[in-house]
């Protein structure tokens, strides 16, 4: 995978095979999963979603990580409130009524993977140098097992060595102290931090003086925070899980459920028993979409029964959602103009503002031009609306698939006005809903994980924690990676994740690191960001979901955020992998007292007992009164949500209309494609289980290309064709993938899509919103050629 640069566009760097670290270019079948030489395939899947094929995955992992006894007792343990720990998967909640098997397929992947035996201790590290290591593939790094002590880089070795936690954390307060602006360190989380960890990290980061926060929301849902914020007040969406269990229709867009969110597929099936309205808008009609036997459903497992999990699909062209959705608005106004009782006037008098403007605007934009943006037929379009408006209560629903578009803040904004037209907020079934995609990285934002913080929030925590926060905004993502490349950024700390393999623009992220004069790397397991590392390297393990947390008080609970604001305990029961293990707690702690040397925070006292941080959290955030108490209810509690109650904190105080324009998302050649990056159902964020997909039908392949079969065609292309892809950057620099293998897939003409974290050196630095600052992963500008 080779990046061509241009002397007019600097950003871009010059090839992965020059930043060290970065697995060099070469072919391979199996892209950064599994080195293989096995025979690829596809073929459709046409069975039902979860079923059999997840049960037989889950047996499968089970051997293979040589858990069979032991993974199958935490089974019964993950999503347990009260005596279990929370899944570190997915954020779908857990309150399913008593369910005792609340886990899916990907969970125990999840689970597994870090409950294996394998270890990476420092005669690991002793036997390979980085460079050596930099040769194997983000599988292998992952597959040695758990991470067991803490690493410092020797750089005349070039290998890590062991290192104590205090002189760890000694190295990490000298760097800290000595930087001229606490504004040249930036503090990621990659979104799985408990709620008190979360809380423990902000103080710190903020006790040293920056607001450098970035986190993974920064890639994925930072368009629907800032959307809900200026449409409702709120960065959250309003509906539960009783809302859904409620809802007439049920919109789902930009979102693969069967990979992504799997235990809502127990939802939508229940949502089809009772006759509602489930419509699916996506470029790929997913096995999710379709139908699924849920495998705790043990008479239509035995019978094979399946249930439908949609009544309608509707393939959008990539970035057409906000012209389908303006056009069922259209199609609603034009139903009350004809029959009247369609709008909710109450509610539309009462609780909004900008509704004159916003009918206006509708009724200004012809058909054509929603049709032709949104990639379907009028008769499609009213189709989709002839639901909304039959509908006496509905949820919309979205994922990534939404928010990674230039547009990404416009789109929800979109939903959110359309939800108004009939009063869908605030009351029982209706409501609008993000898909949150990684456990508790709602709870990470909610908690203080915000680069841009509020007044009102740094006045409360100033106040409980007895010093002045910094005021002025600090770096997200993308202004990380472009301050380490102008050295503005020298130190950088991550709190989980795989920075440099989730980021965009791979070769520019990791020279960027490269730069820095230190990073440090909470983690669990060994990943490609420990080898692409600054001038002093830190690798601290911490503790995993599952694992007994014991400090000086007895074991301890944390807590977490799903993706409806319920909030609960996760306690984890298994021997931690190493004895040298701290919880991230606890490391948070060791880094803040060796580097604020007249902190006020008694960081030893909350390291020993965490019901010490949650009384200073509930005094921090509204909603969070009484919160030790209120956490050990029975399913935990629920974040007030003003908004849920028809109290609009917008400067209006009314739910504000947005008035966007319609974007043109069709590229300007006709020879470009608009390609989408994804995981595969074998993938969780940038761990990658194997180099199948089971739901795509795709065996030992992942350097491949989906493309309509018309394009292929036009392309002269035949299935399994090699192609090489080309990405032209908004600053003119072109990014090119070489030898990927064409199939044809069911997606809209003029569409395409491919795996992450293989296809991020596509995306440039460049190449990101104007109104959220997200990478544009879902719309990638490419031509793609026979190689």
């Amino acid at each position: 995978m080779s990046i061509e640069s241009r002397d007019d566009a600097p950003s871009a760097a010059a090839t992965t095979d020059a930043v060290p670290g970065l697995l060099p270019v070469r072919p391979r079948q199996g892209g950064y999963g599994p080195l293989t030489t096995k025979k690829w395939s596809q073929k459709d899947y046409h069975h039902a979603a979860a079923s059999w094929g997840a049960s037989f995955s889950v047996m499968n992992v089970l051997m293979r990580e040589r858990e069979g006894i032991r993974g199958t007792n935490a089974m019964f343990k993950m999503n347990q409130e009260g005596r279990g720990y929370d899944c570190p998967g997915c954020a779908w909640p857990d309150d399913q009524h008593g369910l005792k098997l609340d886990i899916c397929e990907n969970g125990v992947k999840h689970t597994t993977w870090e409950m294996t035996p394998k270890r990476v201790d420092a005669d690991f590290f002793a036997r390979h140098t980085v460079s050596e290591l930099a040769t194997w593939t983000d599988f292998d790094l992952e597959d040695q097992g758990r991470l067991t002590q803490p690493m410092s880089y020797d750089a005349e070795t070039d290998r890590y060595t062991l290192i104590s936690w205090d002189d760890a954390f000694a190295l990490i307060g000298d760097e800290l102290r000595k930087l001229d602006s606490p504004d040249q360190a930036s503090f990621y989380t990659s979104g799985r931090l408990s709620n008190e960890a979360t809380f423990l990290y902000q103080l710190f980061v903020r006790e040293l003086g920056t607001n450098n926060l970035p986190d993974c929301s920064n890639m994925c849902h930072e368009a629907s925070g800032r959307a809900l914020t200026a449409s409702i007040g709120t960065g959250k969406g309003t509906a539960d899980l009783e809302d859904w269990e409620h809802a007439d229709a049920l919109f789902v867009l930009g979102v693969n459920v069967a990979s992504n969110a799997p235990r809502m597929l127990t939802t939508l099936a229940e949502a089809h028993r009772r006759g509602a309205q489930i419509v699916h808008i996506n470029p790929l009609v997913e096995v999710g979409a379709t139908k699924t036997i849920v495998p705790h459903e043990f008479v239509d497992m035995a019978l094979f029964r399946s249930t439908e999990t949609s009544t309608l699909n509707v393939q959008v062209r990539p970035g057409g959602d906000l012209a389908l959705m303006r056009a069922v608005a259209k199609a609603t106004l034009e139903a009350e103009a004809e029959r009247g009782g369609v709008l909710d006037h109450a509610f539309l008098a009462d609780h909004t503002t900008g509704f004159e403007e916003y009918r206006a605007l509708v009724e200004a934009t012809p058909w054509p031009d929603l049709a032709r943006q949104s990639g379907l037929t009028e008769a499609q379009l009213r189709e989709v609306a002839e639901v909304y408006i039959k509908a006496d209560s509905s949820i919309i629903s979205w994922c990534l698939g939404v928010t990674q578009h230039e547009h990404g803040v416009d789109t929800p904004r979109e939903f959110v006005n359309l939800l108004a037209l009939k009063g869908n907020l605030g009351r029982k079934g209706s409501g609008p809903s993000p898909v949150r995609g990684h456990s508790n990285v709602q709870g990470n934002r909610t908690c203080g994980i915000d680069h841009r913080p509020s007044d009102a929030f740094l006045d409360r925590l100033g106040a409980v924690c007895g010093f002045e926060p910094p005021r002025h905004h600090g770096l997200d993502t993308v202004a990380t990676i472009e301050g380490m490349h102008a050295g503005t950024v020298k130190v950088f700390v991550g709190m989980g994740g795989n920075f440099v393999m989730a980021a965009p623009d791979t070769a520019y992220t990791a020279a960027g690191l490269a730069k820095t004069e230190l990073t440090v790397q909470v983690s669990t397991k060994l990943n490609r960001s420990h080898l692409v590392h600054g001038r002093k390297a830190l690798i601290l393990p911490c503790l995993g979901r599952t694992e007994r947390d014991e400090q000086k008080s007895g074991p301890q609970s944390v807590s977490v955020e799903d993706a409806m604001s319920m909030v609960h305990l996760s306690k984890g029961s298994r021997k931690p992998a190493s004895r040298h293990l701290l919880s991230e707690p606890a490391i948070i702690a060791g880094m803040a007292k060796a580097t604020l040397v007249d902190s006020p925070t008694p960081w030893d006292e909350f390291v020993a007992d965490y019901d010490r941080i949650r009384d200073v959290m509930a005094g921090v955030f509204p909603g969070f009164e009484n919160f030790n108490q209120v956490v050990r209810q029975t399913n935990g509690f629920r974040i007030a949500q003003p908004a849920r109650e028809r109290t609009f904190l917008t400067p209006s105080g009314r739910l504000e209309f947005s008035h966007a324009p319609l974007p043109d998302v069709i590229p300007a050649d006709g020879d470009t494609l608009v390609l989408q990056t994804m995981r595969s159902h074998d993938q969780w964020n940038t761990t990658i289980y194997s180099n199948n997909d089971r739901y795509r039908g795709v065996k030992n392949l992942r350097e491949l290309i989906f493309m309509n079969v018309d394009d292929m065609k036009a392309r002269g292309l035949s299935q399994g064709d090699l192609v090489d892809i080309t990405a032209t950057s908004r600053d003119g620099s072109k990014r090119h993938l070489k030898s990927y293998r064409a199939l044809a897939y069911n997606l809209p003409r003029g569409s395409a899509a491919g795996y992450m974290p293989e296809m991020n050196v596509l995306i440039g630095i460049a190449d990101y919103s104007t109104q959220s600052d997200q990478p544009l992963m879902k719309n990638v500008q490419v031509t793609v050629t026979r190689a």
